[in-house]
């Protein structure tokens, strides 16, 4: 049986559940040392933060889910029905391409974008996006498409990696890809609601892959490089159930922000190789999806790695994240910044140097249900924010920057 997603639903305290889950008797204090999981409570801004200007560029989108930049400075937008808009000085314009076989079913439909580092010779850009033939779900899979030379039309070119795995209820179908430090492609997945996926090291699902963007094959130091399942081969760390966020820092550490089931969404800093501890099958036992486990299940899996912080007894269905970059920041150069839909705020965090714990937490006024659901967040060449909200209709991009 397919649990419902509550994403969308209001926050609600799940009394105790927390501390039944992980045997803990009090709630651990932000900040705390080592890498052990923080719950998710603010902390009063930083002294002094710079308040922040929220521009609206555009209000005529729907379900934003990623953002790119073009070398004009325009974005690039897709949107979950299987449309791609382009915003710039001109407005918002529609770019033609041919989505016949997407999937749009709950959250699955055309998802994160990628523009190719030399877009200037090539005009690649990559998108995740669910498949189906005949109207039955197939996989999930990484589009290559090349744009006109005048921005309104993409050509499909090619495939770069099928069979991630999809729910045909298109449900935790995540999929958002990232060049890493040293050029690889990471790229989040989901569990897709199934109780095996997660731990299962010849799926691709509840996943971060890491792969060469230019063929689709493994790295070639990837943890189970050797491994003769050729899925196996592509997986960078497991153990995850529906990562939508995903972000490197200046020192090349990667973060991932994941979405819990009523209780400890998640941000995970990213250990070559690393176990993240979702089990719903409880090591096979339960044959149906079982969300009464915990997120990071420390006791089935003693090495599983701790998380970086935890929202506690409620959720706000974190989505995507980004670093703030840029002297423009001033004393907020280098915060975390992460989108949540259900909470329909922006969580800002402050981390420690080696990244596993949390020294600051908090939300920006102006980003404070302002805005409805919040889902991609990028950087933009002029150092900005760029937000989209996931309302349904009348979706905005946003432009963040201190006033």
């Amino acid at each position: 049986m397919v649990t419902p997603d509550r994403s969308h639903l209001p926050n609600r305290p799940v009394i105790s559940r927390r501390a039944a889950l992980s045997g803990m008797a009090g709630t651990l204090l932000l900040g705390g040392c080592g890498g052990g999981e923080t719950d998710g409570e603010r902390t009063t801004p930083p002294d002094p933060a710079p308040p922040l200007r929220v521009e609206v560029l555009s209000d005529r989108l729907e379900h934003g889910w990623d953002v790119g930049f073009l070398p004009n400075g325009s974005a690039l937008v897709t949107q979950r029905p299987g449309r791609l808009a382009v915003v710039g000085d001109s407005g918002t314009g529609t770019v033609r391409a041919n989505f016949d076989d997407l999937l749009v079913r709950g959250e699955g439909g055309l998802m994160g974008l990628l523009v190719d580092p030399d877009f200037d010779e090539n005009r690649r850009f990559l998108t995740c996006q669910t498949h189906q033939r005949d109207g039955e779900a197939v996989d999930i899979r990484l589009v290559d498409w090349r744009l006109s030379a005048d921005g309104r039309r993409a050509e499909r070119t090619g495939t770069l990696l099928t069979g991630l795995p999809v729910n045909p209820s298109g449900r935790h179908s995540g999929c958002r890809p990232v060049l890493g430090p040293d050029g690889n492609l990471l790229v989040t997945t989901g569990d897709t609601a199934r109780p095996d996926v997660a731990q299962d090291l010849g799926s691709l699902g509840g996943k971060v892959l890491r792969l060469r963007p230019d063929t689709g094959a493994p790295a070639p130091d990837n943890p189970m490089v050797g491994d003769p399942d050729p899925a196996t081969r592509l997986l960078y760390t497991f153990g995850h159930r529906n990562p939508q966020g995903i972000t490197v820092r200046e020192d090349g550490e990667v973060f991932v922000a994941e979405h819990g089931p009523d209780v400890d969404d998640e941000l995970n800093r990213l250990v070559r190789g690393g176990n993240y501890g979702w089990d719903p099958s409880r090591g096979g036992r339960s044959g149906y999806y079982d969300e009464s486990v915990p997120m990071t299940d420390r006791e089935r899996f003693p090495d599983a790695v701790p998380a970086v912080w935890t929202s506690g007894d409620e959720t706000v269905a974190v989505c995507d994240a980004t670093f703030l970059r840029g002297s423009r920041w001033g004393s907020l150069e280098g915060v975390l910044a992460v989108t949540t839909l259900k909470g329909s705020e922006l969580l800002l965090f402050r981390l420690s140097d080696n990244g596993r714990s949390v020294r600051r937490m908090w939300v920006p006024k102006e980003l404070d249900g302002t805005h409805g659901r919040l889902r991609a967040a990028t950087l933009g060449p002029d150092d900005a924010l760029y937000l989209t909200t996931s309302n349904g209709s009348g979706d905005q991009l946003l432009r963040v920057a201190p006033a």
